[in-house]
């Protein structure tokens, strides 16, 4: 691991920035390397991985994972795969269920610097909906599954999903659309980021992959 992106993730390890706001002790969860070209951008670790310290070790990282097509040892064996979520400590969970939204102080303080630091980047998953409004800004949608259903226009660099949460199986049960046209894309781009010694081969085939209209 480079001097640099160690030094960070140290760092990230260590920010205690929101102690006295959460209700609990932070602990931040990153998972990334100098080879990664795949990055998971969440939106913040749930009560699970909070505990564990281990990034989508929930049902959530089940279905991502098979949205993906790759299985539990790849995805956190292999370097090339890293998750870094918007905010990287679990948020807390809200008196109706479900988890308070990420802290956007989290991402100011420390995104810009842990993405220069990330040299072979190729992709980056925006999953569910607040790490879309994040890092897309004002090229957001109205919402959610108006940003998603125009995946294509964040196309070659981001890919915009859904959160997998398991209440968000509603969602996709009335969006067909999602599994049959998104889905196909990312494994394919999974497949080819896994499979390519040459980042530059896999940037210069996108032209080559399908797009369903």
């Amino acid at each position: 691991m480079t001097t640099d992106l160690q030094d960070i993730l140290n760092d990230i390890r260590a920010c205690r920035a929101c102690a006295g706001v959460l209700p609990h002790t932070p602990r931040p969860v990153v998972r990334v390397f100098p080879e990664t070209r795949l990055l998971i951008c969440g939106q913040a670790p749930g009560r699970r991985v909070h505990e564990s310290g281990l990034p989508f070790t929930d049902p959530s990282g089940d279905r991502l994972r098979d949205w993906m097509g790759v299985d539990y040892e790849t995805f956190y064996a292999d370097p090339r795969i890293g998750v870094a979520a918007q905010a990287f400590c679990y948020p807390g969970t809200a008196p109706k269920g479900g988890d308070y939204p990420p802290p956007t102080r989290c991402a100011e303080l420390w995104r810009p610097q842990l993405l220069d630091a990330l040299p072979q980047m190729e992709l980056t998953l925006l999953v569910g909906g607040y790490a879309q409004a994040w890092a897309l800004g004002d090229k957001a949608k109205r919402t959610m599954t108006e940003t998603v259903r125009a995946w294509r226009e964040y196309a070659p660099d981001l890919l915009v999903l859904p959160h997998p949460s398991w209440r968000n199986t509603a969602w996709l049960k009335k969006n067909p659309w999602f599994e049959a046209e998104v889905l196909p894309h990312l494994r394919e781009r999974v497949r080819r980021i896994l499979t390519s010694a040459n980042p530059a081969a896999v940037r210069s085939s996108e032209k080559d992959l399908p797009v369903v209209s």
